[in-house]
């Protein structure tokens, strides 16, 4: 293997375990989401580590939502209505405690559009 190629290897692997933990930080946090960075650590993962990779299309949580994600760009619905509900709830806190209105705005507004995005994903197909 060449030395490009490992030192890739390790970039790709670096980001997955990044992107790993900022989801599970991101259950705790309001406003930090988690499922699209589970999915990044699952893209990463397939290019840096396979037992990786191999572990989060196994976990009895991520499993589910990375191999429908993979297999037909699909979100299943409770985890658009979370994710959505989750923002909302952040963007309420955020014009209650932001120093400047414009704050929230920006932040209310970013939210708003991956939230629309989020929402035309399809579902995945009933089993």
């Amino acid at each position: 293997m060449s030395p490009l190629v490992h030192v890739r290897r390790w970039m790709w692997l670096l980001l997955a375990y990044a992107a790993l933990a900022l989801g599970i930080i991101g259950i705790f946090v309001p406003g930090l989401p988690t499922t699209p960075f589970v999915l990044l650590s699952a893209f990463a993962a397939a290019r840096g580590s396979r037992h990786l990779h191999d572990w989060l299309l196994a976990h009895r949580v991520y499993g589910p939502m990375i191999r429908d994600w993979q297999a037909t760009g699909s979100v299943n619905r409770r985890a658009k209505q979370w994710a959505i509900g989750t923002m909302a709830a952040s963007s309420l806190l955020m014009f209650a405690t932001a120093p400047k209105w414009w704050m929230a705005a920006t932040g209310t507004a970013i939210m708003a559009v991956v939230g629309t995005w989020l929402w035309l994903r399809p579902e995945p197909p009933a089993n």
